[in-house]
């Protein structure tokens, strides 16, 4: 069980962390900011909302009066200056500043599928219901930094990377990361928060989904089995399903995601996974 005070003492650590005590009663970190990441926003009690490119999001009171958010940069984003206003209860503008969105350079990848795997599809319930969970906003907050690993896999596909599918491009991007996973490994959620999917589906296999509150949502696919249930509260750690290669996969690994207000961003802001793949040997100068 997560307990109120388990809450306010990870809203009141974050808050610190980031420095609101120290007087700035705005703050967008970080700037500037790479397509497919989240701007952690900071703003005074007064600020409920926060708008950028067309996309508004709620700013949520924290323990010492200052309002906090997560406003998406998507992958797709067109890299330039963008507005950035806080605005208050009456969609007012209160504050306004420029943020500049650089290009990322996401690369492209291809995947090998066999044909009955290629054609594999979504069902409407399977879509419905993912779509309605990327929707849900809790008010709660249960989540602190740093997250943590779901599991200790090496890095087999990054986020946001353009995919063609048997060298076909899909017109989609890689919206979570892979990591090399042996079958059966437990998989730990990466933060505090509440089990909102947890069920077999076509498409993305053994699927976890929680939503960690304010904002931060993640999800996890192609488990073996199922380790949590919906509704279940559950703690940074703690095992929500096991490693398995469901759905359309290829082989034993885990894909996950992490969501900020709806929009898939990178893990890679948050935590860090070493690559399979070794760098390549500095040429020696003669």
């Amino acid at each position: 069980m997560i307990t109120a005070g388990y809450l306010v003492l990870s809203a009141f650590s974050f808050m610190a962390q980031a420095g609101i005590a120290g007087g700035q009663p705005y703050s967008a970190t970080p700037q500037p900011i790479p397509q497919g990441r989240a701007l952690k926003l900071q703003g005074p009690s007064e600020a409920v909302h926060a708008r950028m490119n067309n996309v508004t999001i709620p700013m949520f009171i924290q323990p010492d009066a200052h309002t906090f958010g997560l406003m998406p940069v998507g992958v797709l984003t067109k890299p330039g200056v963008y507005k950035l206003e806080f605005l208050n209860q009456a969609g007012g503008v209160i504050h306004a500043s420029d943020i500049t969105v650089r290009d990322a350079r996401y690369p492209r990848q291809n995947v090998v599928l066999a044909q009955t795997l290629a054609e594999l599809k979504s069902t409407d319930e399977e879509s419905e219901k993912v779509q309605a969970f990327q929707k849900e906003v809790l008010p709660e907050r249960y989540w602190a930094e740093p997250l943590r690993l779901p599991i200790p896999g090496c890095l087999t596909s990054p986020f946001g990377v353009a995919r063609l599918v048997n060298g076909k491009l899909t017109g989609s991007y890689h919206g979570g990361i892979d990591q090399r996973g042996s079958m059966g490994t437990p998989i730990h959620a990466v933060a505090a928060g509440k089990i909102r999917i947890a069920q077999m589906f076509t498409l993305r296999g053994g699927t976890v989904a929680i939503d960690h509150g304010q904002g931060l949502q993640s999800i996890y696919m192609h488990m073996s089995r199922l380790g949590s249930a919906e509704g279940q509260e559950v703690k940074a750690g703690d095992v929500i399903g096991y490693v398995g290669t469901t759905g359309r996969s290829t082989a034993p690994h885990l894909h996950w995601a992490l969501y900020a207000n709806g929009i898939p961003v990178s893990p890679l802001q948050w935590v860090k996974v070493p690559s399979c793949v070794a760098p390549k040997p500095k040429a020696k100068s003669k």
